[in-house]
């Protein structure tokens, strides 16, 4: 598994697509902070997207993607000169029965679909954090293709109501952020952070290598041969790009990894084979320096009430 496949399987994405919207004549909509990632696709027309820091406003043209990335509030519109009314409440009022949103009556009409998503992971840091606030993908970039076609999926349906249409959005929603990251990747390739050493021909292929055999002793010079550097060379530029040590990286992987399989209630041997530690003991050591506790009880946690989940230090 390509290391990007391999974190959104940890991520558990749970995606959902929005009914379509459309707005005649001039309007402008706020909305608030959010602890998810949201997304949008432009079907017509062009508007206006701005944040409330003071940065220009970016406008948005048909076939245009869009990806908010760090929950702060932002304003979309026909004119960002326009004072905001409530966005939520205007998407509750103005949904008709066919599930679409349609807001003013007169004017030049603009149509866009999209959704959010929403990552049931500690390890969703590790694709968040290295993404700007918005990322912008326009029609016409040579990195968009797919988008192009995938925009055309969204249009239909996000139309009319089919049989299986849960389904069908879902899976939608994540082609679209998958297509979205590989623009950006495309377009930005010394982007900051982990998402950005994907890009790097090198340092991509030595993540690639530890992703698809997380359990293998790997060693700074075994990574370095593997992708035609010298060790220190290689160690000097996955620092630079990724944040940390290859080995670090690769303990933190293995501990993202550790902590999902507890949860999901995995027996602290097999957690501790399928990530390639000899011992329970040297699993616990190292598991209880990255997570701050032990397995055991980090275990427990998961399968405790909210009630018994306040935090104790291990002894």
């Amino acid at each position: 598994m390509d290391p990007l496949s391999d974190v959104f399987h940890l991520l558990k994405v749970e995606s959902v697509l929005s009914a379509r919207f459309e707005a005649h004549g001039a309007w402008s909509l706020r909305f608030s902070a959010y602890q998810h990632m949201k997304f949008g696709g432009v079907l017509a027309g062009a508007f206006w997207l701005w944040f409330e820091d003071g940065a220009p406003p970016l406008r948005l043209n048909q076939g245009d993607f869009y990806l908010l990335t760090q929950g702060q509030a932002y304003c979309t519109g026909s004119d960002p000169s326009l004072p905001p009314a409530d966005g939520r409440a205007v998407l509750a009022a103005n949904r008709c029965e066919d599930g679409m949103v349609r807001y003013g009556q007169d004017g030049e009409m603009v149509s866009a679909a999209g959704g959010r998503f929403v990552f049931d992971s500690h390890a969703s840091g590790l694709l968040l954090k290295s993404l700007p606030p918005l990322i912008h993908i326009p029609a016409a970039s040579e990195t968009a293709p797919a988008l192009r076609a995938t925009l055309d999926l969204l249009r239909l349906e996000t139309e009319t109501s089919r049989p299986g249409a849960s389904v069908a959005a879902v899976s939608l929603a994540n082609l679209v952020l998958v297509q979205v990251l590989r623009a950006h990747l495309a377009s930005s390739a010394r982007a900051p952070g982990w998402l950005g050493a994907l890009a790097d021909p090198r340092i991509g292929k030595a993540l690639g290598l530890m992703h698809a055999d997380v359990a293998r002793h790997w060693k700074v010079d075994e990574l370095a041969a593997a992708v035609a550097m010298s060790r220190t060379a290689f160690s000097e530029r996955f620092r630079t790009r990724v944040g940390m040590t290859p080995i670090d990286y690769l303990t933190h992987w293995r501990m993202a990894k550790a902590k999902a399989a507890l949860e999901a209630g995995q027996s602290i041997a097999t957690v501790t084979e399928s990530i390639g530690y000899g011992s329970e003991t040297a699993f616990h050591s190292a598991f209880k320096r990255i997570v701050g506790q032990s397995p055991g009880r980090y275990r427990h946690q998961q399968s405790a009430g909210p009630a018994d989940k306040s935090p104790r230090r291990d002894k």
